[in-house]
């Protein structure tokens, strides 16, 4: 039996990166020796163990061949005689097939160290076509690794766009597909993924109402980068450099999905934008299979953002009714987040990054102006049912009244 560490435990570390977990790869035993050993099985389509003490995953060392569709349509091969070179090129870039044994001493058949210091994303073999997912893996490690200067190899993007074309995409789940998007929108170059999946096609595959939109003009005026795809990746980027966590991140990547329904004769101008994209982004949230979270805050910040753009030019009885579309007063945290997304979608604008957006805390101390509006004192003057809704209203927009008045004042 021979032991080795395998894959991101010893890209990272080689890169200088933080490891944050250990994978390792078991050569010339089987399973029953695996189990005898203390190990606890885990794997259900091939053999993979959990360490009795660390808790770590060792795999079987094992090979694969395509027998069907999609991400799942394989069948493995784990056996004694499968070697480390085997089981190390059905991986897909040849720097996740880098392994080090227990001494220290790298493995690398596959010319992984040179391409991690030519920061090239490139895949192993033809068999990379195989595998749908594949895609999304590489435009994901891309959005990590771009601040580290890495970009995708002109020969995996070729195989990443017949993939594309394939119609192999069709073939992952929602949920596959879920969980690829959303650990890339959380990487430190989210707008890398997005285009990186255009530059291959798959963008067009997978989520077709942001693909349409790069090359559709935005007014100069307002948006100095005019494409509005353009802008979506500045949008996202800036997400990133103020560490929005993932629903301001979904949002902003669909929040201007409608002006790819305007049409052509109407550009750059994109009238009632907002509404043409609230079913569009109600149709991703569904085909994706997105989170509720996700879904609720992109809906509204589709619907809304340009609300949040003239918040300070808005009557009280505007601000109240926004207030009530985000139930401020039970789950202000939503309001919060689309304040933030819709600051994202204002600084992401060529040379606008760092304009100030009085409209957040404008938006936000309203908030709490609304929100300190007391209940018990109208209960004690005897409004109850309808009437109390009324008497609430009518105090919380007296609220908002006084919190302009004052703003307009200081």
């Amino acid at each position: 039996m021979h032991i080795y560490k395998v894959g991101g435990a010893v890209r990272d570390r080689l890169l200088g990166r933080p490891v944050t977990e250990v994978d390792w790869v078991v050569v010339g035993t089987t399973a029953e020796a695996m189990l005898e050993q203390g190990f606890r099985p885990v794997g259900a389509d091939f053999p993979v163990f959990l360490h009795p003490q660390t808790g770590e995953e060792y795999a079987l060392a094992r090979t694969e061949r395509k027998s069907g569709r999609g991400y799942g349509g394989f069948t493995f091969h784990a056996s004694p005689d499968v070697t480390l070179e085997q089981d190390l090129i059905r991986r897909d870039l040849t720097i996740n097939a880098i392994a080090e044994d227990e001494h220290g001493q790298l493995i690398d058949p596959y010319g992984g160290q040179r391409d991690l210091a030519d920061r090239q994303l490139r895949h192993l073999s033809p068999a990379f076509a195989e595998d749908p997912l594949r895609v999304l893996r590489v435009a994901r490690f891309a959005a990590r690794y771009a601040p580290l200067g890495f970009s995708v190899a002109a020969e995996t993007l070729t195989l990443m766009r017949q993939l594309a074309e394939s119609g192999e995409l069709d073939a992952l789940t929602p949920e596959r597909s879920w969980k690829e998007i959303s650990r890339a929108l959380m990487e430190p170059r989210p707008d890398v993924f997005i285009q990186v999946l255009r530059d291959c096609g798959a963008l067009a595959a997978l989520l077709p109402e942001v693909d349409v939109l790069f090359g559709v003009p935005q007014p100069p005026a307002h948006h100095p980068e005019i494409d509005t795809g353009v802008h979506v990746l500045a949008v996202l980027q800036q997400c990133a450099e103020h560490q929005q966590p993932l629903p301001v991140r979904w949002a902003c990547l669909l929040h201007d999905v409608g002006k790819g329904r305007t049409k052509p004769a109407d550009w750059p101008r994109h009238i009632a934008h907002e509404h043409r994209g609230v079913p569009l982004i109600k149709a991703i949230n569904s085909r994706c299979k997105v989170p509720r979270e996700c879904q609720e805050l992109a809906e509204l910040v589709g619907e809304l953002h340009t609300h949040a753009h003239r918040a300070l030019e808005l009557r009280a009885t505007t601000l109240l009714e926004l207030m009530q579309r985000f139930d401020v007063f039970r789950r202000p945290q939503r309001f919060e987040a689309f304040v933030s997304a819709c600051e994202m979608d204002a600084r992401g604008r060529h040379g606008l990054e760092q304009r100030d957006y009085p409209q957040a805390a404008y938006l936000l101390d309203a908030m709490q102006a609304v929100r300190k509006v007391a209940v018990q004192p109208l209960l004690e003057r005897g409004y109850k049912g309808a009437e109390l809704g009324e008497a609430l209203n009518r105090e919380r927009l007296a609220a908002l009244k006084a919190f302009k008045l004052a703003a307009q004042a200081g």
